[in-house]
């Protein structure tokens, strides 16, 4: 007889102990979380590609340029969102490898509430201030 178990919510998520880091319930809702996030990300990629090939042409010039313009705002954030799916990707082989939530530079825990505001950062708060400085140290 299997037992179904009910999905960690944030608060709950939030509530454990630091002894509980990255323990399996707490990697199944970042999976949950990350899986969610890549399907959102396929699904508004689908439905741009929908909506412009659908596009009407317009003879009002004010129109059609409206159109365009609202067309190419919507084609920069799925440009945006492109990017992010390697990086969802990247997430989610972490949590089979079992590194996910340890900073890539000092291995130390991320910490979970930055890993909610961001599942798919691979640095500490810290890491990633001195990762930014080098950047801007060497103008990249």
């Amino acid at each position: 007889m299997t037992t179904l178990t009910k999905p960690l919510s944030e608060k709950a998520l939030l509530a454990m102990p630091e002894s509980s880091y990255m323990n399996a319930a707490q990697l199944d809702f970042f999976r949950e979380l990350l899986r969610k996030q890549r399907q959102d990300l396929l699904d508004n990629a689908s439905a741009t590609i929908d909506h412009l090939r659908d596009g009407e042409a317009e003879a009002d010039p004010n129109d059609r340029a409206t159109i365009e313009e609202e067309n190419s705002i919507e084609l920069r954030i799925r440009d945006r969102e492109r990017k992010m799916l390697p990086r969802v990707e990247a997430a989610l082989k972490r949590i089979e490898t079992g590194q996910f939530g340890y900073c890539e530079e000092t291995g130390d825990p991320i910490g979970l509430r930055r890993l909610l505001a961001r599942p798919t950062t691979v640095y500490s708060i810290e890491a990633q201030e001195r990762h930014e400085s080098r950047q801007r140290i060497e103008g990249k």
